[in-house]
């Protein structure tokens, strides 16, 4: 049976430090599951509908007063047409599959959520999923799918959860504000870094540190190896299984 890695990717990674989406990153990510599929299967959490719609938004002239769950109406089906058109030169199929926090409360959502995953691995389909959040309502803001993603690793029986970030992983100071910042390598224990957390304000996406650490939390409970990585380096998710690429690694296993 293939290992199951989860791969988080958010707005920043899918926007490569830009205001609009990148084609080449998406196609490096393509790129990277083509040679792993043999060995992993890989599920992506993907953020990046709203950023989509404000693309689209501001490339039309409009302001972008909407809603963001009515943003994310208009940019989720835009994200999958991309997702599909890069993946499917690659010779890949992806499938869109878009939860609430909801369906993780009851046992048997729970369930569903994971045979039609697992299906869809099993027919050789890679499983693109997002908060759904045109019906969401604080949900929205509680992490830009860092959470979403534990959970999801959670229920299918990851070992692996990998974080996209727009960093190399956790600092002891902000390394966008500090210039003398520290990487972090390992965390065993949640509690020794809650001072070194200190959120930098972004457009794009929700998720920041203390949505990482969450989503750690999770993980420890369910002794899933989770990793904050730079995604906007090339090559991130095969280099960060060989251990080849500056992140920062949380695990309590022994």
């Amino acid at each position: 049976m293939k290992k199951k890695i989860v791969v988080k990717i958010g707005s920043s990674t899918l926007t490569a430090g830009t205001n609009r989406i990148s084609f080449g990153k998406i196609e490096d990510l393509a790129r990277q599951i083509t040679k792993l599929q043999k060995e992993y299967d890989i599920i992506i959490v993907s953020s990046g509908a709203i950023a989509t719609a404000r693309q689209i938004i501001d490339i039309k002239g409009y302001k972008s007063t909407i809603s963001k769950q009515a943003l994310s109406a208009i940019g989720q089906p835009k994200l999958m047409k991309i997702y599909d058109e890069v993946f499917s030169s690659f010779g890949l199929q992806v499938a869109q599959c878009l939860l609430t926090y909801h369906d993780f409360k009851k046992e048997i959502t729970k369930e569903n959520t994971k045979n039609t995953i697992n299906a869809l691995l099993d027919f050789g389909v890679i499983p693109i999923i997002n908060e759904n959040d045109t019906v969401s309502a604080e949900e929205i803001i509680l992490g830009d799918n860092d959470k979403l993603s534990a959970l999801v690793a959670e229920i299918l029986g990851a070992k692996t959860l990998i974080l996209a970030s727009d960093i190399d992983g956790v600092f002891d100071k902000n390394p966008h504000l500090h210039t003398d910042a520290k990487l972090i390598r390992t965390i065993k224990n949640l509690s020794e870094i809650e001072n070194y957390i200190e959120e930098k304000p972004s457009d794009l996406g929700t998720g920041g540190m203390t949505s990482k650490i969450k989503a750690a939390e999770i993980c420890f409970e369910n002794h899933i190896e989770m990793y904050i990585v730079n995604g906007n380096r090339s090559n991130f998710i095969e280099d960060c299984i060989a251990g080849k690429i500056l992140c920062t690694k949380f695990s309590n296993n022994n």
